[in-house]
């Protein structure tokens, strides 16, 4: 039984997925340098062989490596509703201690040193300067429990290439449609062996959900479904409702609201200060939402439902707090894309300016209150504005 439950989770991808893969892993993505330092313009193929090389020749086994998330998920099927931004590469490696990692960020960036362009001086160039000038983002966890580091490269239109080095991880994904990883090993080989026709009928994918034709299902037809949110950090709230906004509907309706209550509780608890939850969320919207940003009111406004709808462990000023950050978040996106809302559900109550004649100058009035009225909230709230600036005499912005 154990091993027929083991074997659901793997899939052979077939020759249209594989020559997906290829592609993915041959085209070129720009590493943006800061300062002075030039573009390395690198194929994600050639960059996971070196630092595979380069970790092997250091001592460190690498059991497999895997691309992991979006990108994986656009393989297997292409029109799947999401975007794939950032290139997740996953090396399965042996971290016995914290010492290993500074030989993986040592390996990662000797490797990166190595593809400057001929001329460069490099034995000018230290680690610390090449981390500077390529790393975007760089996060070692070391636990009894998990295991890990990641060294994310910059890109400057957010198509990171992420490589991840886990020797234990407790939680690999949030929802069945990103539970799938593809073992890249045999079709690395091919490419150093230099052979025309890729192994087709060699490539593994796993489904980390557990039964990958499940999760395949929920992936072709846009199904939300994941199991104990509690789990993940932040209790993949944020991704919910992104979800949701691409036309994903849960698999099962009568769980969702249990879900969604778990979801919030999670979120809260790792994210308590409504200053967190603000950076968390803007972190979120520049990182997933890079080239839609149209789609970030209404992905705002799907948040603050999910969170209205299924909040259940906050105060109440506390989850007022919180329903205005993210009403204000929206108003802010829609001021930045010079988008006025409907406004027949709109009522705006301030206090008018006083007439001033015997001023000529423009004066900076105290903040107005304004009670919007938001259909997708379904509710009335007070907002807060930035302070107005108004004429003298007439009173108008």
């Amino acid at each position: 039984m154990s091993e027929r439950k083991s074997s659901q989770r793997f899939h052979s991808l077939n020759a249209e997925q594989v020559e997906v893969l290829h592609q993915v892993l041959s085209e070129v993505v720009p590493i943006h340098g800061r300062g002075n330092f030039p573009t390395l313009e690198l194929r994600p193929r050639d960059i996971i062989i070196a630092v595979r090389a380069r970790l092997q020749k250091q001592g460190i086994t690498v059991r497999d490596v895997r691309l992991n998330g979006s990108t994986a998920s656009h393989v297997l099927v292409r029109d799947n509703g999401t975007s794939y931004k950032d290139l997740d590469i996953i090396f399965g490696v042996e971290l016995p201690s914290q010492e290993e990692f500074q030989v993986i960020k040592e390996s990662v960036l000797g490797c990166l040193l190595e593809c400057l362009p001929a001329g460069v001086n490099r034995e000018r160039i230290s680690s610390a300067t090449m981390k500077e000038a390529y790393v975007q983002k760089m996060v070692k966890v070391f636990n009894e429990h998990d295991r890990w580091s990641l060294i994310s490269l910059s890109n400057n239109s957010g198509k990171n290439l992420e490589l991840k080095f886990v020797s234990a991880l407790r939680r690999q994904f949030e929802f069945s449609v990103d539970s799938f990883q593809i073992i890249l090993d045999r079709l690395l080989e091919s490419y150093m062996q230099q052979e025309s026709q890729h192994k087709m009928n060699a490539v593994l994918a796993e489904s980390m959900y557990g039964d990958f034709e499940a999760a395949m299902d929920h992936l072709r037809y846009r199904l939300i479904a994941t199991r104990n949110p509690e789990e993940i950090r932040g209790g993949g709230l944020l991704k919910y409702s992104n979800l949701l906004v691409r036309d994903y509907r849960p698999a099962s309706e009568t769980q969702i609201k249990t879900l969604e209550r778990y979801m919030c509780s999670r979120f809260f608890i790792d994210f308590p200060d409504v200053q967190e939850q603000q950076r968390k969320i803007l972190s979120y919207l520049k990182n997933h939402f890079i080239g839609e940003e149209r789609s970030k009111y209404q992905y705002l406004m799907t948040l603050r439902r999910v969170v209205d709808d299924s909040t259940v462990c906050l105060m109440g000023h506390e989850r007022r707090q919180t329903l205005n950050m993210i009403t204000v978040l929206a108003l802010k996106v829609l001021g930045e894309q010079n988008i006025i809302p409907n406004t027949d559900h709109v009522t705006c109550f301030y206090q008018p300016a006083p007439y001033l004649a015997e001023h000529s100058a423009p004066y900076l009035a105290e903040p107005s209150y304004c009670s919007y009225y938001i259909p997708q909230g379904g509710s009335t709230l007070l907002y807060q504005p930035y302070p107005l600036h108004l004429h003298p005499q007439t009173g108008l912005v």
